[in-house]
């Protein structure tokens, strides 16, 4: 098990600002994991929340992270301050509507 010095200390920036977390993670923990914990924190009152993991896009210094990636591939040197919190941004992106799609297509 790791050590508490080990982990993560994650906070969530949603879109209009507000927040979910701090929570800690331990480096081997999926980005897959991470939106997981988003959708299951999201806040009930917010409108436009995701529906599913892949409605969920988590950027982190500037790169959108990738589900198979866990943090400890993802963490940057120049974000990783001892007993730091990291900042993740947070991304919900609605799936396409039916008849949108044809729109775009004709």
């Amino acid at each position: 098990m790791a050590s508490v010095q080990d982990q993560l200390e994650i906070k969530f920036r949603l879109i209009d600002g507000s927040d979910i977390g701090p929570k800690t993670f331990p480096p081997a923990t999926s980005v897959a994991t991470l939106k997981e914990s988003v959708l299951a924190q999201w806040p009930k009152e917010k409108e436009n929340g995701p529906r599913t993991m892949k409605d969920v896009k988590l950027i982190s210094a500037g790169k959108i992270l990738e589900n198979n990636k866990t943090l400890g591939e993802c963490q940057s040197p120049l974000c990783s301050i001892p007993g730091g919190v990291t900042t993740m941004h947070v991304i919900v992106q609605p799936p396409l509507e039916k008849g949108r799609i044809s729109k775009i297509i004709i």
